[in-house]
């Protein structure tokens, strides 16, 4: 056990550099906890900082930038934006749903083939690919979206810590722990021994209580009272519906969409009746949920109306605008401000229509509500709004209601191509950041992605995020400051070395649920080495603790960006991510140290 006064010894052996860094490491974990300031411009400013003060030269500070776990992530990013657009992954899980018979195996089949996707590609595109699919067939087995929503979060986090390539986490803790050790890269099945238990463990947690542990809500039915979410069809004159009645035209018991009015010759028929029979020209008046009103257009002999007004006709002019469904971002520069000050449709090019917050519609004037991270949109825009936003970071897309159709023809060559980046790092033939490189060039040249889409897949919030918080990691190793801390972790663990895991698995946790989890990982890493030098154990433990606390994060719909994607579609409130986010992460947390201990100590 260290003494007071060997606490003493050390501290003062350290010099203003460890005291700035410790000032600038404490002041970032608070501006990224309690403000809304990007955490690339957070991480930014401490970069500049410590160049600027000597504390690091410019050459190691800037190290982040060419570290090959930054490159594979960007690489990556490619790969999957080429499954994303061939449709690959909707192949891929789509014919493992089929239509279970009680909600705990639709748990079951949702959940084990989204976690062994999520294994091998980054779960945040996956997690964005599967939501609106999600949606749909949860209408289908008339099951409530919030009983599915938080398991697709879950599943593909714990899916994304089986292999180094299932999150950047993984990735970026892998290329500085090479960097920080000179002991070489570690194998990308190197968290399996440990992961492969939590999975199981907490998808059958998952599977077991969470049907009556989550609530029975509709993310469909966010926006409230559905009459103010209408559209207007009109019967085409020489289609198949003419003289049928309402009933016989199939436009009766739609479920989630019902026939409101019938407009015709300047008079208003209200609640029509199931015998009213249908006449050329009629304006039909629907009122219901954002996806049954646009499974509503495919009904052969009806035809959108022409014109309107973008708060009046919602898809008047179809071929020139769309419905859509979007989460606003922590990143959005709308957070904070009311939509009519922001000017919000002069700035996007997009109507809000209704706002929905924790699964409810926001009430009072739509112009004064002020945003907020997680809230809901539903919107009317142009199509250019769609294809800026599904690569920015204002916003994530949840529910496109006329996206461009994937090309299917290249599904089965993105999968191919994907598996052989598996293959080729499994067996040694290449590093992963070779294969990654590879695979995302041959994205590219197979048309699955186009050179547009790809270099718009690369998310360089997340890039400079990581590169940043890689010069931080390296301060607090060079200056001392790593090894001060990791000398009061073990104060508090003495000689046993699973309290020790516990305490840097805990850390690493808490931290993660009030920063990014990057950026939480990068910063605990040199203190871990330091940690496991000292007390004279091996590293590889702790680095997998740091990684599978790092990634595993459900307590908050903030600390991991699928559990914020899937807030507003499952219409959750933040006690309902406590309620069982709170109990998975000390299952999950337990099992990982019991795991770790198992296979190493």
């Amino acid at each position: 056990m260290i003494e007071t006064s060997e606490f003493t010894t050390i501290a003062a052996g350290l010099g203003w550099e460890a005291w700035l860094t410790a000032a600038l490491s404490v002041g970032s974990l608070i501006l990224l906890a309690s403000t809304r300031l990007p955490p690339h411009s957070v991480m930014f400013f401490a970069l500049t900082v410590l160049i600027t003060t000597g504390v690091l030269p410019a050459n190691e500070a800037l190290a982040g930038f060419s570290n090959s776990g930054l490159i594979t992530v960007a690489a990556l990013f490619i790969v999957a934006a080429g499954m994303r657009d061939t449709g690959a992954i909707d192949l891929l899980i789509q014919r493992l749903l089929g239509r279970p018979t009680s909600l705990r195996s639709a748990l079951a089949r949702l959940c084990v083939p989204v976690s062994l996707c999520s294994a091998f590609m980054n779960n945040t595109p996956i997690v964005a690919t599967m939501v609106p699919g999600i949606a749909a067939w949860a209408r289908r087995l008339d099951v409530a979206p919030s009983k599915l929503m938080i398991p697709l979060s879950y599943a593909s986090i714990l899916g994304g810590t089986l292999t180094l390539l299932g999150t950047s986490t993984n990735l970026v803790v892998n290329g500085q722990y090479a960097r920080l050790t000179d002991a070489g890269e570690l194998s990308l099945l190197f968290l399996l021994p440990v992961a492969l238990p939590a999975a199981v463990i907490g998808l059958a947690a998952m599977i077991a209580f969470f049907p009556r542990m989550l609530p029975a809500r509709g993310g469909t039915q966010a926006f409230g009272d559905l009459r103010e979410f209408t559209m207007e069809v009109r019967v085409a004159p020489a289609g198949p519906l003419v003289g049928k009645t309402v009933t016989a035209a199939g436009l009766r018991n739609l479920g989630r969409v019902y026939l409101a009015e019938i407009e015709r010759d300047g008079a208003v028929i209200s609640a029509v009746p199931s015998e009213e029979t249908l006449q050329a020209g009629d304006i039909l008046v629907f009122a219901g949920d954002t996806r049954a009103l646009a499974d509503l257009l495919r009904t052969e002999g009806l035809l959108p109306t022409e014109g309107g007004d973008a708060a009046g006709r919602i898809l008047g002019q179809r071929g020139e605008r769309r419905l859509v469904e979007a989460v606003v971002s922590p990143s959005c520069a709308a957070v904070g401000a009311t939509i009519r000050d922001f000017r919000f449709r002069d700035r996007y090019g997009a109507v809000v229509l209704a706002v929905a917050r924790s699964g409810a519609r926001v009430a009072g004037n739509l112009g004064a509500i002020r945003l907020q991270a997680g809230d809901c949109l539903l919107l009317e825009a142009r199509p250019a709004f769609v294809t800026r936003q599904r690569f920015g970071r204002d916003f994530l897309l949840i529910n496109d209601l006329e996206t461009l159709s994937p090309d299917h023809n290249r599904a089965w060559p993105a999968l191919a191509i994907l598996i052989t980046m598996v293959a080729a790092a499994l067996v040694g033939i290449t590093p992963m950041l070779g294969a990654a490189l590879a695979a995302a060039l041959a994205m590219v040249v197979t048309g699955c992605c186009s050179l547009d889409q790809a270099e718009k897949s690369l998310d360089l919030g997340v890039l400079v995020t990581i590169a940043c918080a890689f010069a931080l990691g390296t301060a607090l190793d060079t200056t001392g400051l790593a090894a001060l801390i990791a000398q009061s972790i073990i104060a508090l663990g003495g000689d046993r070395p699973w309290l020790l895991l516990a305490a840097v698995y805990t850390a690493v946790s808490l931290l993660t649920e009030l920063i990014t989890n990057n950026a939480a990982a990068l910063l605990m890493l040199p203190i871990v080495l330091s940690l496991s030098a000292t007390v004279q154990l091996p590293a590889e433990p702790f680095v997998a603790a740091v990684m599978m606390a790092a990634s595993a994060s459900f307590a908050t719909p903030l600390g991991y960006q699928t559990n914020l994607m899937v807030m507003g579609p499952g219409g959750y409130r933040f006690s309902d991510f406590l309620r069982v986010g709170v109990a998975m992460n000390l299952v999950i947390g337990a099992s990982t140290v019991m795991a770790i201990w198992a296979a190493w100590l």
